[in-house]
């Protein structure tokens, strides 16, 4: 089992959220499809294996509980873990990510140009897909090994991130 990965997964999505919601000091609970889960951890997600990896990131992230649900588990990452989650560092490309789709008027180009600025192995392809209009991702897999979809809205950027397994799963 991958627990590293399945870690990083949830460190990289609470520190998401607090960077675009604040840290509000409580608990924070994520919703995961059984399928990701298995990207993630390499193999067939159970609660065993969830109260596995729960031992496992004790010692970071307090205590983690689960719960199922349809399709998949709800993790629920202690007060104590989001706070260890807030105090991490090196997420300056999605902190800055953010910033830029927050504000209306960021084009396309503005966005991609942050991408360059982390990595100069920056992958781009236009979609065929109604979904979005460009795939976006660094193919070193630094500064992360997320798949960004971008959509030119008119007046702002959006982009959903996805695990490159998940976003092959989606068929897009």
């Amino acid at each position: 089992m991958n627990f590293a990965r399945l870690e990083k997964n949830l460190t990289d999505n609470i520190k998401e959220a607090q960077l675009k919601l604040g840290f509000d000091k409580r608990p924070m609970s994520l919703n995961y499809m059984s399928v990701s889960l298995g990207h993630l951890l390499d193999g067939e997600c159970t609660e065993n294996v969830l109260a596995e990896f729960a031992e496992y990131a004790k010692s970071r992230l307090g205590a983690i509980t689960f719960r199922a649900i349809r399709d998949g588990f709800c993790i629920t990452v202690s007060a104590e873990g989001t706070a260890y989650v807030n105090n991490l560092t090196g997420y300056d490309f999605i902190a800055e990510l953010i910033s830029a789709v927050r504000n209306h008027g960021t084009s396309m180009e503005q966005v991609l140009e942050i991408f360059s600025r982390y990595s100069s192995d920056v992958i781009t392809e236009k979609s065929n897909s109604d979904e979005f209009d460009l795939l976006v991702y660094f193919g070193n897999g630094a500064p992360d090994e997320y798949y960004y979809c971008l959509t030119d809205e008119g007046c702002h950027i959006t982009y959903h991130r996805f695990i490159m397994e998940d976003y092959i799963e989606l068929g897009f």
